[in-house]
């Protein structure tokens, strides 16, 4: 991937074509990419190279804006076409930033005694896991009792209701109100 030297006349031509059907290197707004592949331009590109001329114009023209503009630098080898190969020299960049070891381990694999003490800790969690009971699912159900009429005796219609046996099933608070005349009751299960 990249564009190859961009100080010469081949690199030139990549840029112009990858430019053809592009107003930025990256994205549809003059970015960091743009910044950097016209850093590493010696100057102008030949009034043949169109596309790479324009752009070069244009990016010229945000001189002022470049380190506020948005997007992050990366090596010059990362923008351009897929097909060409690096000749920047990021590959030597990127292969001595695969040496760094950010955690600060020396070894890549896991030792033994680590190995013990994981798969200790994966043990206890597991007994710890096995030994707590099933949870059980409930729900909460509110019946809402409607009498026919306003001579309907509740508590006769509340014992009725309370009479209704089913495994898991508690009952619990009830109440009676008036709804529009009418007096309601209200057996709550859980």
């Amino acid at each position: 991937m990249g564009f190859g030297d961009l100080k010469s006349s081949s690199g030139l031509k990549v840029l112009n074509e990858f430019l053809a059907d592009k107003s930025y290197i990256e994205g549809y707004v003059p970015s960091q990419a743009d910044v950097a592949v016209f850093d590493a331009l010696s100057g102008a590109p030949a009034a043949e190279l169109t596309h790479a001329l324009r752009w070069y114009n244009h990016i010229k023209s945000y001189e002022k804006q470049k380190g506020s503009l948005p997007g992050v630098k990366k090596p010059l080898g990362k923008y351009g076409p897929v097909n060409i190969e690096d000749t920047t020299g990021s590959k030597e960049a990127e292969e001595e930033d695969d040496d760094i070891d950010l955690f600060g381990s020396d070894d890549e694999e896991e030792s033994e005694e680590a190995k013990k003490i994981r798969d200790e800790r994966l043990a206890q969690y597991e007994s710890k896991k096995s030994k707590k009971p099933a949870l059980i699912a409930k729900s909460s159900i509110l019946l809402d009792v409607k009498p026919w009429d306003d001579e309907t005796d509740m508590a006769k219609l509340e014992e009725c209701v309370r009479t209704i046996h089913m495994d898991g099933l508690v009952w619990g608070a009830s109440c009676s109100c008036w709804l529009r005349y009418q007096e309601a009751a209200n057996p709550m299960c859980s």
